[in-house]
């Protein structure tokens, strides 16, 4: 009882709230949708022609489907930067030094607030899993159980790294430059764009250590159903390092947060 009422139910009331305030604010859900939709059609498009998997030749219609993945991946970091604002804007609003010096349990907060990130990565992904089709993917009962949990832990690991990086800020624009500088160079260098080149080189490594890398890797086995990575990631082991690293987020997160909540 004690731990409903000081984890949960202040969690689901800020889970609820950025919900509610993402979804009153359809410019952060255009830009979320459209954005990486544009880049999708454009990018896959255009490297098409000129993209070949190693050991077999890939059309640009081929690229569009392999692409995909990755476009779901940046559509959750995308939701992610937008949903985790309302940490900076709830600062400034006075609504989080509130929440700080109230009897709740350290891990409401980021429990909310990943959940309500989580709950709006997940929505947008699944409308953009709508055009799969038109890539050639498929998408059965069978994708969408594998789906599931893929992109439950990949939002929840994105929503992490947005909150890590919006905590300490107290600007907007400051955050904006954060994110464009650190997570987009972790989705590219993930396998989204192009394959990770197999072997023990840098590029290798870079992709090998990359948390993003295994979280486009278990999507893509989701549709492919087959082992399609480059350092034999299945996508039982590419979930579970998700799994991991979102579960690493969210403990940092809440010493963040505790330390907070002891100084204030």
């Amino acid at each position: 009882m004690k731990t409903t009422r000081l984890l949960w139910t202040p969690a689901i009331a800020f889970w609820w709230r950025d919900v509610i305030r993402f979804l009153r604010q359809r410019n952060r859900i255009i830009g979320a949708l459209a954005t990486p939709l544009v880049f999708w059609l454009l990018v896959g498009s255009g490297f098409g022609p000129s993209f070949r998997n190693p050991g077999a030749a890939v059309d640009a219609g081929s690229y569009l489907a392999y692409f995909f993945p990755g476009t779901l991946v940046l559509i959750m970091l995308f939701t992610a930067i937008f949903s985790t604002i309302s940490v900076i804007e709830d600062r400034r609003e006075g609504f989080l030094q509130g929440a700080l010096v109230a009897p709740l349990s350290p891990a409401a907060i980021p429990l909310g607030k990943f959940l309500g990130g989580t709950t709006l990565a997940v929505l947008q992904a699944g409308i953009f899993c709508v055009l799969a089709p038109l890539a050639g993917l498929p998408i059965g009962w069978h994708q969408a159980a594998l789906l599931l949990p893929a992109l439950i832990f990949v939002g929840f690991a994105m929503t992490g790294l947005g909150f890590l990086v919006a905590w300490p800020m107290d600007s907007t624009q400051g955050f904006h430059a954060i994110m464009n500088i650190f997570l987009m160079p972790l989705w590219m260098m993930s396998g989204a764009l192009f394959p990770m080149p197999a072997g023990t080189g840098w590029l290798y490594w870079v992709g090998a250590l990359n948390p993003v890398s295994y979280g486009v890797t278990a999507i893509r086995e989701a549709f492919a159903g087959g082992n399609s990575c480059a350092w034999n990631a299945g996508y039982l082991t590419a979930l579970g390092v998700t799994a991991l690293f979102a579960a690493l987020m969210f403990v940092i997160s809440v010493n963040l947060v505790a330390k907070r909540s002891r100084r204030n």
